[in-house]
């Protein structure tokens, strides 16, 4: 049997609070379209599952726990993936408002952003397009004058509530500064390992989506963490693929989905998210790299039991 330690976790994002809804026809919106999508992208080989929740008239990001409620349980039903929902929600919403579906669904795991910092989204709203919903190009724009908060308070707030119901983290580092955070939670013992390090490249306000930015940040991770983490890669954009198959050479693991970027290839949309999925595994495939199953990806992360 081959090494645990060598199976490749592939995260898929399924819709995100980043891209609206005349960006792609393919994004999923409503409960019906975000369950379907997340169930076909677990069978297409994700492991894990991150959700965030739309409001199912107009497609806006929502913290709305009874939209959650729609497509969480249904979900969970029909695969075996890791369930991770969302504490970052969207800059708009506070914290409150950020933790109250994963508060009340209590799932295995949650992203969690390592930083206040710059969250540029307002050059989406620079291209030329026509907008579907009146809310979308304002709500981009607003980025340029706004931020993403996530204070120290914030962030051991979010630690100390999802902790005591058995939560653990995807920690979301934006910037080699987001590493040293952790370090910090990590050295008052309010995390434990294995730390599950989502590295985040492309996000305007964040380190840049190059081969070196995701060396340095692997760099640091190594000597801040040793062996106490899994390390995995969300490139925004038309990066994702490229990066990602560099951080599965570099022993790491692999977000994708249209939360992070909407195309399968150069000028094709994705149609969903399991063709991204199917992409990278193909990847990973004609590489030797074997994706983990969720059982798999749970006994990585020190998920002990399926909540």
């Amino acid at each position: 049997m081959a090494d645990i330690n060598s199976k490749v976790i592939i995260t898929c994002a399924i819709t995100g609070s980043i891209h609206t809804p005349s960006m792609s026809p393919y994004l999923p919106l409503s409960p019906e379209q975000i369950a379907v999508q997340a169930i076909d992208a677990a069978n297409a080989g994700a492991a894990m599952l991150h959700l965030h929740a739309r409001d199912p008239e107009t497609g806006q990001p929502t913290p709305d726990p009874s939209v959650f409620r729609q497509f969480v349980p249904r979900i969970r039903d029909a695969t075996d993936a890791i369930i991770a929902l969302t504490t970052g929600g969207s800059a708009s919403m506070s914290l409150d408002e950020r933790l109250q579906a994963p508060s009340e669904l209590r799932p295995e795991m949650c992203s969690l952003n390592m930083g206040t910092m710059n969250f540029g989204i307002f050059p989406l709203a620079q291209k030329e397009r026509t907008w579907i919903h009146q809310w979308e190009r304002s709500f981009l724009e607003s980025s340029r004058s706004g931020m993403f908060r996530n204070t120290f308070a914030d962030i051991e707030k979010i630690i100390c509530r999802m902790s005591e119901m058995g939560t653990r983290f995807e920690f979301e580092c934006y910037d080699i500064g987001h590493l040293y955070t952790l370090a910090y939670f990590l050295e008052q013992s309010l995390v434990k390992p294995p730390l599950f390090i989502q590295s985040v490249v492309g996000i305007l306000g964040g380190i840049g989506s190059d081969h070196e930015s995701l060396q340095q940040m692997r760099a640091t991770a190594d000597r801040l963490f040793g062996s106490d983490y899994q390390w995995s890669v969300l490139a925004a954009g038309r990066s994702q693929m490229r990066l990602g198959t560099m951080a599965a050479l570099m022993g790491g693991h692999v977000r994708v989905g249209l939360e992070d970027n909407l195309w399968l290839e150069k000028g094709r949309l994705a149609p969903d998210n399991a063709s991204q999925v199917t992409k990278m595994r193909s990847i990973l495939s004609e590489l030797g790299l074997e994706v983990a199953t969720p059982s798999q990806a749970r006994e990585l992360l020190g998920i002990t039991t399926r909540s």
